[in-house]
């Protein structure tokens, strides 16, 4: 393409493109020159500035899926795509926040730095990229890690890590081994939450309620075993469990209406601990994030009055995955 013809040919500017976007430097190989690309991208004009150097051949709000070729041009061929970016395209189940910025690893030898919505690590522990769908992602174990790594909070850890664990398959191990070989930067909190559950916490909630537990200063119960009466009949899988006293603890919803199979399934679950004698004690998702002591207090309770009658004749089972 000359510089006289390119004006004419913007079908093959596009298609030299990834899904629109280009660089400034590959658009003066086509023969543009790179300030006939930047006036281009001003107010009124028909392209637009992504990223330094990066531009968009249209105008409008760029897709998602533009925004990560732009950061990928931007980051360059080495470029790895991390974070909740490459979790979501390898299957975890949550929408991009407005503003979520695309987190990319590059070797440490280059100098690229963060720009607009690309935020850029430099490694010298550079994965091997999956790739899907042409983008080089990182694998799911450290990419959950490395958006672990940048939140300063207990729950919003929790969550992703139990989600990546339940969508994603991410086991607990492979988790801990990744941790342990990359920077402590930011790997306390991680850490911690990782020990919940590998203790068994199936959910941001079960490993709330972990920490709930531990308020309580009463012995460690099991969490997400199955129990069975005498005659080994199937009673329930409690959230925890407290053996020597036959006291289960379970994390409910209140957002069941009757009518629903999970409101049902609730009433049976509990009838069948009633009909073996079994305690329990029944606490919403949110009180353990509101009212921890108050929670703590009413396990503490439960728990003495289960101690002082007869243990019911329930059995502990295995583990139910």
């Amino acid at each position: 393409m000359t510089r006289r013809s390119w004006a004419r040919d913007a079908e093959e500017l596009f298609g030299a493109s990834r899904r629109g976007v280009i660089t400034v430097a590959q658009l003066e190989d086509l023969g543009v020159p790179s300030r006939t690309s930047y006036r281009r991208c001003r107010p009124g004009q028909p392209w637009q500035r992504l990223l330094p150097g990066v531009v968009l051949l249209r105008t409008g709000t760029p897709t998602r899926r533009q925004l990560l070729e732009g950061a990928l041009l931007y980051g360059g061929s080495e470029a790895v795509v991390t974070g909740l970016e490459s979790c979501r395209r390898q299957g975890l189940k949550r929408e991009a926040r407005p503003g979520e910025p695309i987190h990319l690893l590059l070797p440490a030898h280059l100098k690229t730095t963060s720009s607009g919505y690309v935020l850029v690590e430099r490694t010298t522990r550079l994965p091997a990229p999956v790739t899907l769908d042409e983008l080089p992602l990182a694998p799911v174990v450290r990419a959950v890690l490395d958006e672990c790594r940048r939140l300063t909070e207990r729950a919003p850890i929790r969550a992703l890590l139990a989600e990546a664990v339940q969508q994603l398959k991410a086991g607990p191990a492979e988790l801990s081994a990744e941790l342990e070989q990359g920077s402590d930067r930011g790997s306390a909190l991680p850490r911690e939450v990782l020990r919940e559950i590998g203790k068994g916490a199936r959910s941001p909630a079960e490993a709330a309620a972990m920490a709930v537990w531990r308020r309580t200063g009463l012995p460690e119960p099991v969490w997400n075993f199955e129990i069975c009466d005498e005659r080994g009949r199937y009673i329930a899988t409690p959230d925890a469990w407290c053996d020597a006293v036959a006291l289960a603890w379970e994390i409910d919803s209140y957002e069941f209406h009757f009518g629903q199979p999970g409101y049902a399934a609730t009433l049976e679950r509990n009838n069948r601990y009633a009909a073996a004698g079994v305690a329990v004690v029944q606490t919403v998702p949110s009180r353990l994030r509101t009212e921890p002591r108050a929670v703590a207090g009413e396990l503490v309770l439960a728990y003495r009055a289960a101690a002082n009658r007869p243990r019911p004749p329930v059995v502990l089972s295995g583990r139910r995955e």
